[in-house]
C-alpha cells in the first residue's frame, strides 16, 4: 500500500482500545452513469454498474461506483458516503436492494481515502463537506429533477449531518444516517482527549495498525473478509488523520441541534464503535418534530448495511424515503425512543 504522506510514517501498535477504538475500529468501518471522467470499469461488473469520477471545482477528482436500477422510471437517487478508512466499495452489498425500489446509488470516494490523490492525509472537515455538496450537485446534475437523498455511514454520516446544517447543504434533500461518527471530545474522558492531543503534536505522521483491537463491526463474515483485503481499505492510520476525525465527531455533535433536514437516524444495539453514551448524547440534542426519525436495532452492528440482517434496516430506509412521515416497517422508531428514554431515566 503507497503512503501519500510527506513525511515517513513509522508502524505503532494501538495501546488502549476505548481511545483507539474511534478509529482502529472506525478504520473497517469498510448506462446513465455518464458524467465526469469515465474509468475503466471492473471485471465482471454486474448490470447496471458503472465507474466514473465526480471532478470537483479545485480539480480533484472524487472516483465513484454507481449502481442503477435495470428498468422503469427512478424513484429517487441516493448519494452514499463511505466511513473512515473505507471507501467506495462499502455500498457494493446494499446496492442491489437499493436498485431493486428503483433507487440509483452514487457511491464516492471521499478525499483523503479509497483511490483519491490524498490518500492517508485528513483533508479537513470543510473540504469534506464541501466535497459532499459538490457531489450532490453532479449527482443531480446527471438526473435532474429525481428526489434526492443524502446516505452516510459512520464518518460519512458526520460529514453529512455538518453539510446538512451548513450554507451549502443541497436544496430539498433528505438525510439518511447510518450509526454516525458523533463520538467527540465532549464523550470522550480527559485520558483520552490528552492522550489524542499530545500524540498527534508529537508525532502526526505516527502510523497505527489497530492489530490488537477487538471489534465486531458486523456479523457478515464475508463482508470484513472483503474489506480487509480490498486494497482500497487504509489500514494504519496517522495519528494527524485521527486527530482530524475526532475534529470531524465533534462539528457532527454539535451540529445536530441545528439539524432541520428529514433525516433518519439509524443505531445498532451492538455497535461496539460508536458508543452508546454518544449516541445517545446527539440524539438528545436533536430537535424534536417529524422531520426526524430514529431508529434502534438491538441486534445490529455497526456496518448494519452489511449485517447478515441488513434487509431489516434496508426495508425501514426505502420505507421511509417513499413515507418520511409513516411509522418504520419493523417498528425501530418505536424501539428508539423506548431505547433513548431507558438511558435518560
Amino acid at each position: 500500500m503507497v503512503s501519500t504522506a510527506s513525511s515517513p510514517s513509522r508502524e505503532a501498535p494501538i495501546g488502549r482500545r476505548a481511545f483507539l477504538g474511534c478509529a482502529a475500529a472506525l478504520t473497517v468501518g469498510l448506462t446513465g452513469c455518464a458524467g465526469g471522467v469515465a474509468l475503466p470499469g471492473k471485471p465482471g461488473a454486474r448490470a447496471g454498474e458503472t465507474d466514473g469520477a465526480f471532478v470537483m471545482r479545485d480539480g480533484a477528482l472524487l472516483p465513484y461506483r454507481c449502481w442503477l436500477p435495470r428498468g422503469g422510471p427512478l424513484r429517487g437517487l441516493i448519494l452514499a458516503l463511505h466511513g473512515f478508512n473505507d471507501s467506495r466499495d462499502a455500498w457494493e452489498v446494499p446496492a442491489a436492494q437499493f436498485t431493486a425500489a428503483g433507487y440509483a446509488l452514487y457511491a464516492p470516494d471521499q478525499r483523503g481515502f479509497g483511490a483519491t490523490p490524498e490518500r492517508g492525509l485528513w483533508p479537513g472537515v470543510p473540504r469534506l463537506v464541501a466535497d459532499a455538496s459538490e457531489s450532490a450537485w453532479h449527482v443531480r446534475a446527471l438526473h435532474p429533477g429525481v428526489p434526492l437523498v443524502l446516505m452516510g455511514e459512520s464518518m460519512g454520516g458526520a460529514v453529512l449531518m455538518c453539510l446538512a446544517t451548513g450554507p451549502w447543504a443541497p436544496m430539498e434533500a433528505r438525510y439518511v444516517l447510518v450509526s454516525p461518527a458523533v463520538w467527540g471530545r465532549a464523550d470522550m474522558n480527559v485520558v483520552y482527549r490528552s492522550s489524542l492531543w499530545l500524540g498527534a503534536k508529537l508525532a502526526p505522521g505516527l502510523a497505527l495498525t489497530g492489530a490488537p483491537v477487538s471489534v465486531t463491526a458486523s456479523d457478515n463474515a464475508s463482508a470484513i473478509i472483503r474489506l480487509s483485503r480490498d486494497p482500497m481499505t487504509i489500514h494504519p492510520t496517522r495519528l494527524g488523520t485521527l486527530r482530524g476525525l475526532v475534529d470531524l465527531m465533534d462539528a457532527a455533535l454539535a451540529s445536530a441541534a441545528r439539524f432541520r433536514a428529514p433525516g433518519l437516524f439509524l443505531y445498532g444495539g451492538r455497535d461496539e464503535l460508536v458508543p452508546k453514551a454518544a449516541t445517545a448524547d446527539m440524539w438528545r440534542r436533536l430537535p424534536a418534530g417529524p422531520a426526524i426519525t430514529l431508529a434502534y436495532y438491538p441486534d445490529d452492528y455497526h456496518l448494519m448495511l452489511r449485517d447478515l440482517h441488513r434487509a431489516v434496516p434496508i426495508d425501514d430506509i426505502r420505507g421511509w424515503m417513499s413515507a418520511p412521515s409513516s411509522p418504520l416497517p419493523s417498528a425501530a422508531d418505536r424501539a428508539a425512543l423506548a431505547w433513548l428514554a431507558n438511558r435518560t431515566a
